[in-house]
């Protein structure tokens, strides 16, 4: 068979690649006169210190270059892990801000603070009181705001007048950065926002006190001491996070954004288990018309909308949202067009979301996923009919509502002025078109590689559900020439989809697993987006057991269907919840699957955050059956297949505790188990030894358990 293996030099180049995201430009920010975009992405495929770029008049250039800056390399602590948060595997220019007009760009290299002008110049670093996270200029040009140390300050564009704006009362508080559960979950990624006349900013203070302590470290270096975070864990104290109104004005002044403390008792969903309180900051802007604040209550069924009076910090109630199983956080959502127009996302009868302007509501059919921008009166988001595509779709006044993107796949967008930056992954792979007036006037270049091995996936719609399903085939495969073992590679949990109609690093993984000698069979069951709530919802109170079903049947439907699918050798691997799902599958189910590998899986429900979790299981004290349910540990006796454990020893998402506590159970139930610990690795492993060479340890694992 290894004659057959189309690239034995896959896993090699998947590692160097990261994934095959190296290369790939992001970070799209356009002018509002839509002259301008600027974005970051490296010089290849292989290159991973990403430049600031500028695309002007159909052509690019650098703006900024790391290796031509020179300076520090290392990081500050709160730059590293807001890059871990945000899954960042590149170095350099990882982001930047602008100002209004974007025409200057502020970005951090080593903790160094640097700006450069996109009509002039070349960037120049402005030295500042301390190592520099999140600097975000102001909308007029004229001030950089920036985090050190837990302190906000702003310095002048020409390198004077340093000011302290925020200082920390105390070691465990910051301001102007998010807390880890809205970078983590919420998926809110900054502290502080200027206002739009440049003369004050809205920022988040953040009390970690509260939080427990947990410590994260790496054994094969026993000379470096652990790393203290604080982690919210389901049911134990989030911190506490407030909004305060800081000007510019040579005042100092400072005002308190007054967020409402709960959500009405007698309106609020009741549930099992019930917290009224606010504890969440979910979204925040402010634009000509004023600051926007979302809040949802602890327990997540109640989300309002509040209008920020700058002046005295009180808010008004524009919205309130409510749901019986949890409130859906849309990005973009809220939102409104320059006249104030409101544009909010909707509940249909059918279970869809659907996209409000005014008075003028999306199609029917349609599944909004995001707003992705306003300009003007228009609103551009994308949104699915079949869950396997996603397209960009625009309103206007007059037009009404139109859909942009075209071909099969996975599309989104960002826009300025007349210009649309269309974002495409289609079976083909990525494009970057630049539209101006709707067509076609340039494209951003992608650098990253072709994988080695060329997805051939096959789209199924299988069992009663018509779940959406991919079956990947070795390319040497001849119909009729024997039956094929079964490897199911889902990820298959909330927040993600793979099974759409666009190539990724994951249809290239599955491929290159076929070419060992699998039938490779990825399905998308409930608890992933794209179908609507019912189909969101469905894995509330027990995050295991339906989407575990789903696999099942769509394996069953599928040899059904191709009866060369050989049932008595079947196999499941996955990382992060399709690790979980993995190990949940040959505990539960060994009359189905006879081996598997499971990568940072979470394996006690209890270990993993507070807006995470508690969303679909409640607090742990109230609901401790759903966390049983749920968790891995407690069916550790019921192991009678080949399991291989993976998790790196670095990793503050999916910290290692729950591979220890899974694997020490397993091992008092006396049940054998492969540990594979990786040195140093975060919850994604990015080193290129590492990396690589897992590939091939889990192909060979699953070879030798399933005796093929």
């Amino acid at each position: 068979m290894s004659d057959h293996i189309e690239a034995p030099g896959f896993p090699r180049q998947f590692a160097r690649t990261r994934r095959f995201s190296l290369g790939v430009p992001r970070l799209f920010t356009v002018s509002p006169d839509g002259r301008r975009v600027l974005f970051v992405r490296g010089t290849s495929g292989d290159d991973p210190v990403s430049r600031l770029w500028m695309h002007e008049a159909g052509g690019e250039r650098v703006l900024a270059d790391p290796a031509a800056l020179g300076g520090r390399e290392d990081e500050p602590e709160a730059e590293k892990v807001r890059r871990e948060r945000a899954r960042v595997t590149s170095s350099g220019v990882v982001s930047y801000a602008t100002d209004a007009e974007g025409t200057l760009a502020a970005f951090a290299l080593g903790g160094e603070l640097w700006v450069v002008r996109t009509d002039r110049g070349a960037p120049r670093r402005i030295a500042t009181a301390g190592p520099v996270v999140d600097p975000r200029p102001s909308p007029d040009g004229t001030a950089i705001a920036y985090v050190t140390e837990g302190a906000l300050r702003a310095v002048r564009t020409d390198g004077s007048e340093d000011r302290l704006l925020a200082a920390p009362e105390d070691p465990e508080v910051t301001w102007g950065l998010a807390d880890h559960v809205a970078a983590e979950s919420i998926g809110r990624s900054r502290g502080h926002w200027w206002s739009p006349d440049s003369d004050a900013l809205l920022v988040a203070r953040v009390d970690n006190s509260r939080v427990q302590r947990w410590y994260i470290g790496d054994p094969s270096e026993p000379a470096k001491e652990p790393r203290s975070v604080r982690y919210p864990a389901a049911g134990t104290a989030n911190a506490e996070v407030s909004l305060h109104i800081v000007r510019l004005d040579g005042t100092g002044s400072r005002t308190a954004v007054r967020l409402p403390a709960a959500a009405d008792q007698e309106s609020h969903e009741r549930g099992t288990w019930t917290d009224t309180a606010f504890e969440y900051v979910t979204a925040v802007s402010w634009d000509a018309l004023g600051p926007l604040v979302e809040v949802q209550t602890r327990d997540q069924r109640t989300a309002q909308l509040l209008a920020v009076d700058p002046r005295s910090g009180a808010t008004e109630v524009l919205r309130t949202r409510r749901d019986p199983a949890w409130v859906d956080l849309v990005p973009g959502d809220p939102g409104r067009t320059s006249l104030g127009t409101p544009v909010r996302t909707f509940g249909h009868p059918d279970g869809r979301r659907g996209l409000r302007i005014g008075d003028e509501a999306s199609p029917a059919g349609l599944h909004v996923r995001e707003v992705v921008g306003t300009v003007g009166e228009r609103v551009w988001f994308t949104a699915n009919e079949d869950p396997t595509e996603v397209h960009v779709w625009c309103w206007g006044p007059l037009s009404g509502f139109v859909r942009l993107s075209e071909a099969a796949g996975v599309h989104t967008a960002s826009v300025g002025g007349d210009t649309v930056v269309l974002d495409s992954v289609t079976d083909e792979g990525r494009t970057v078109t630049v539209l101006e007036g709707g067509r076609p006037a340039g494209r951003i270049a992608v650098l990253a590689e072709q994988p080695l091995v060329t997805p051939r996936p096959v789209f199924l719609s299988l069992g009663r559900r018509d779940l959406r399903s991919q079956l990947f085939l070795p390319s040497w495969y001849k119909p009729g020439s024997g039956r094929l073992p079964v490897l199911l590679n889902p990820y298959a949990g909330p927040g993600m989809q793979i099974v759409v109609r666009a190539g990724g690093w994951w249809t290239a993984v599955s491929q290159w697993f076929a070419e060992q000698g699998f039938a490779v069979l990825v399905t998308d069951g409930r608890g992933t987006p794209g179908r609507g709530r019912e189909w969101e919802k469905a894995v509330r109170g027990d995050r295991l057991t339906p989407a575990l079903d789903d696999q099942i049947d769509a394996l069953h439907a599928a040899a059904e269907r191709h009866p060369f699918l050989d049932l008595d050798a079947v196999a499941i691997r996955g990382w992060s919840y399709g690790g979980y799902l993995a190990a949940g599958a040959v505990l539960h189910h060994p009359e189905v699957f006879h081996a598997a590998v499971a990568g940072a899986a979470p394996a006690d429900r209890r270990l993993y955050d507070t807006h995470w979790e508690e969303r679909f299981l409640g607090h742990p004290d109230v609901t401790p059956e759903a966390y049983e349910r749920s968790s891995l540990v407690p069916f550790a006796h019921q192991l009678r297949r080949p399991l291989l454990l993976v998790h790196g020893v670095a990793d503050d998402n999916v910290v290692l505790a729950h591979m220890l506590r899974f694997s020490s159970a397993l091992l008092a139930a006396g049940r054998p188990h492969s540990v594979l610990p990786l040195s140093g690795a975060t919850h994604m492993v990015t080193q290129q030894d590492q990396a690589s060479s897992l590939l091939l340890w889990e192909a060979d694992f699953l070879r030798k358990s399933l005796k093929v």
